[in-house]
């Protein structure tokens, strides 16, 4: 072995010193790095402590049992008398509901519209096609305020109003539906309901494991159905009187009763919403059809489907694989734009909320719980379509 052979396997096994050791640089370098951001926290959070001092206030939760003075004229009844708290959930309803009707409004639209995409009528593609991409590049506040100011308030007086079947009166004020009550026999007509959901959800779940065991068709659906509208049925028939009655609108001068009101508030929120989401839904759609493979449509049609079944038993299965995770983006999308409900004066969590930190002061406290409330809509959404997706993945063997 010659003699610079020898220096340089001497250099590679001598020790390296510490501040050339990549692997205590690095750590070194993170811990700087997590000492950086403590030490900045912990300047921000004196620096916000200072301040609340000097303005009176504190980080606690105490003032929420304080009398708000807010009355709300949508949701739960709330009065000015009632605390802060009451509020604060009153407007965490007005945004559940928006949220969930309008979820599913969207779907029904998006995937329709998805579908007309792609449909061999010239006439409903073009349309369907401004549709989309009028909707989709359009500001949504801007919509909100269209829906509002230049559709629903131009509409014709209570006294004028459209009246549509149902029921269904169309106006400035509102749209009043028909709406239904319970009655005497509903609390034991839910108990049917409630059995018959259960039982329905087992049966389901019996039938597709025999059907993957075995390879037979188990036909869960039809099985399911049985006691999914039998018992309800039956309970019906079953419990003295009716459990609920149906209670329509009727105008009456200035004024109408009976039915429910969708006010012009919350209507144009939740129009606003839906075809503004719909939009971005029908473009996933009309996605996930063409990412399908054009061999399993002449496959289908080659053993005599027709169409629809083409869509419904093989196209759209196949389909949902790719809708599935942009689409939980969209429904994520959706509840939190719901906040641009303050453009239009529907009280939800955020227009409720900031009359709350308004009155009280308490604007770390409240924009805190807001964050927090958001957050976990936003993840009981996520885990809903985590679910869905994960029982649609493919399983490999």
């Amino acid at each position: 072995m010659s003699q610079e052979t020898t220096f340089f396997e001497a250099e590679r096994h001598a020790p390296v010193p510490l501040w050339r050791d990549i692997r205590v640089l690095r750590v070194a370098a993170q811990a700087v790095f997590v000492v950086f951001v403590v030490m900045l926290g912990a300047w921000l959070i004196s620096n916000l402590l200072n301040a609340l001092d000097t303005l009176g206030l504190n980080l606690g939760f105490g003032f929420m049992q304080r009398t708000s003075g807010i009355r709300v004229s949508e949701g739960p009844t709330l009065v000015r008398s009632d605390p802060y708290w009451r509020a604060y959930v009153v407007g965490v309803v007005n945004s559940v509901r928006v949220i969930s009707i309008g979820l599913v409004l969207t779907t029904i639209v998006g995937v329709a519209a998805g579908v007309a995409q792609l449909s061999t009528n010239w006439l409903v593609r073009t349309l369907v096609n401004i549709f989309v991409e009028v909707f989709r590049n359009t500001p949504l506040l801007v919509q909100l305020f269209f829906w509002y100011f230049a559709v629903i308030l131009k509409l014709p007086a209570l006294e004028d109003s459209i009246e549509l079947p149902g029921p269904t009166y169309i106006s400035q004020r509102g749209i009043f539906i028909p709406w239904p009550e319970p009655a005497r026999g509903f609390t034991v007509w839910l108990f049917f309901v409630v059995a018959g959901l259960v039982l329905a959800v087992v049966a389901f779940v019996v039938r597709r494991r025999r059907k993957m065991n075995t390879g037979l068709d188990s036909h869960a659906g039809l099985v399911a159905a049985v006691p999914l509208l039998g018992l309800p049925l039956l309970g019906w028939l079953a419990v003295p009187g009716r459990p609920f009655l149906v209670s329509t609108p009727e105008i009456a001068g200035y004024g109408a009763t009976g039915g429910t009101q969708l006010t012009p508030e919350f209507a144009a929120i939740l129009f606003g919403l839906a075809v503004y989401t719909a939009a971005f839904i029908a473009d996933i759609v009309r996605a996930g059809i063409q990412a399908v493979p054009y061999g399993q449509i002449e496959a289908a049609r080659a053993v005599g489907l027709s169409d629809l079944e083409v869509m419904r038993l093989v196209v759209l299965p196949q389909a949902m694989r790719v809708i599935i995770p942009p689409l939980g983006n969209q429904y994520l999308n959706l509840a939190k734009n719901s906040s641009l409900a303050i453009g239009v004066g529907y009280p939800d969590l955020y227009a409720v909320s900031n009359t709350i930190f308004n009155q009280s002061g308490q604007a770390v406290q409240v924009i805190a719980l807001v964050m927090g409330t958001y957050l976990v809509m936003s993840l009981l959404i996520s885990a809903f379509m985590n679910f869905i997706n994960a029982r649609l993945r493919i399983v490999e063997r």
